[in-house]
């Protein structure tokens, strides 16, 4: 593991930080890194925010809209992804600037993974029809009476979470907990971070995702979330949990009105925020969080922070 120095960006949705990232970029030689659970999807760019043409001039972008909507992108993968940017980035002398609101993704960086062997193909189609067939409350009954300590760590709403822990129980003969509680290698060191938490007043925020939103609405992203249903992907699929497609397809299935739709978009939009938040102060105490005007003062200063 090298100790160049990486620059590690996180923030709730709509909080501007994927322009701090295109500016440090440009001023340092970056390369911008997606660490955004949603943005990696072909299918919804406009409606995840994904940077775009004039953004992409700017600087060097990677792993933004490679993995079709019909894929799951794992933690797993995206680690491997990034670590072989990141590599790239060692080499070439250039500095990996990550910038995304999934705060796994930022935590399996620096802590590493947990070394759970691939479970075999036929017990994860296996305990994905037993989600299908019986739902979330029963799963978790199961899992509650073969797994207690796994069931405890969950709740009875979270099937995809209940099918992981009965897939890796199956497919491993241990518990989930038992391979969480193995230390895993990080792909950045702790010491070589740079890490950041973009922190603008909460109504700030929200006003910005408001008003965003409006845009997305206005240049595309109806004809994106038209062009998904086509597809007619299972439900389960991460992109279909993407914020705003739900309401939208209710809108274009006539069940609600364009204003109705986008007013359910701009409510789940805000507690998306919330949870982010949350996340960030209870996972990210020792980053830097900055306001617009230490922002400003961060970008004077990168050079000398870097060094």
């Amino acid at each position: 593991m090298t100790n160049n120095k990486a620059i590690l960006i996180a923030g709730p949705t709509a909080c501007g930080k994927s322009k701090l990232a295109i500016e440090l970029a440009k001023k340092i030689d970056g390369v911008v890194i997606n660490a955004d659970s949603m943005q990696v999807y072909q299918d919804l760019n406009i409606l995840t925010a994904r940077p775009q043409l004039a953004d992409l001039a700017i600087a060097p972008h990677r792993l933004y809209g490679f993995v079709p909507g019909e894929e799951t992108y794992s933690v797993g993968r995206f680690v491997e992804d990034a670590g072989a940017i990141i590599a790239e980035c060692n080499e070439t002398r250039q500095i990996p600037i990550l910038v995304g609101g999934t705060g796994l993704y930022f935590k399996a960086l620096l802590d590493g993974l947990s070394p759970i062997p691939p479970i075999p193909p036929a017990v994860r189609a296996h305990w994905r029809a037993e989600a299908d067939r019986i739902g979330s409350q029963k799963l978790y009954d199961v899992l509650s009476e073969r797994d207690p300590e796994m069931a405890e760590r969950l709740k009875p709403s979270d099937p995809q979470r209940i099918v992981r822990a009965l897939e890796v129980l199956d497919g491993t003969s241990q518990s989930l907990a038992y391979w969480q509680s193995i230390p895993g290698v990080p792909t950045i060191e702790s010491e070589a971070a740079i890490g950041i938490v973009v922190d603008p007043q909460r109504e700030t925020v929200c006003r910005n995702s408001d008003l965003r939103l409006e845009w997305m609405v206005a240049n595309g992203a109806l004809a994106e979330v038209a062009t998904l249903m086509a597809k007619q992907l299972d439900p389960a699929a991460p992109i279909m949990r993407a914020l705003g497609v739900q309401p939208l397809m209710a809108h274009l299935q006539n069940q609600l009105s364009l204003d109705e739709a986008i007013a359910a978009t701009k409510v789940e939009t805000r507690h998306y925020i919330k949870r982010q938040l949350t996340w960030f102060k209870r996972n990210m105490i020792s980053w830097k969080w900055l306001n617009e005007q230490q922002i400003e003062i961060f970008k004077e200063n990168i050079l000398q922070i870097i060094e």
